[in-house]
């Protein structure tokens, strides 16, 4: 078995592996919940959320793949599988079948919020442990704030 180490003690390593764990499963997830709103949006707003959608869901891809390379890059392996994700995020599922605007607006956003939310909670605990870590995890923040802003624009 090959062993990858970094710099960082092995207890900080370990601990910090457990929360982009956290992280790569939340990100997955809105990932998920994203395209599940792209795919089912309808009405007047139709081709702009459906592609606002599609902005979010390279993001979020993005965002998951970072932090996984970055907790692999200190010696701590990530599960990206199917039923890490289902069984550990902490988003609401989302809701079956066709959304209007409106609501597949409102419906993403309270996620996206909730996401934005945690991502600020690990950064302080992040920061404490990796300030590489940490500043990856704020140019996040900064993104999905952008996000959380675009989507509530819509919400009037």
């Amino acid at each position: 078995m090959i062993t990858i180490e970094s710099a960082l003690a092995p207890a900080a390593a370990r601990q910090l592996g457990e929360r982009m764990q956290e992280l790569l499963t939340e990100f997955t997830d809105l990932a998920l919940q994203a395209k599940q709103v792209h795919w089912h949006v309808t009405g007047p707003n139709f081709e702009s959320i459906h592609l606002q959608m599609d902005r979010l869901v390279d993001d979020a891809r993005v965002w998951a793949d970072t932090v996984a390379e970055r907790s692999v890059t200190l010696g701590v392996p990530v599960d990206g599988n199917a039923v890490t994700v289902a069984d550990g995020s902490g988003l609401a599922s989302m809701r079956l079948g066709y959304l209007s605007g409106p609501d597949a607006v409102a419906e993403i956003t309270g996620r996206v919020r909730q996401v934005a939310t945690d991502v600020r909670r690990a950064i302080a605990e992040i920061g404490e442990l990796d300030p590489v870590s940490q500043d990856l995890v704020i140019t996040i923040a900064e993104a999905l704030d952008k996000h959380l802003w675009m989507l509530q624009a819509q919400l009037g």
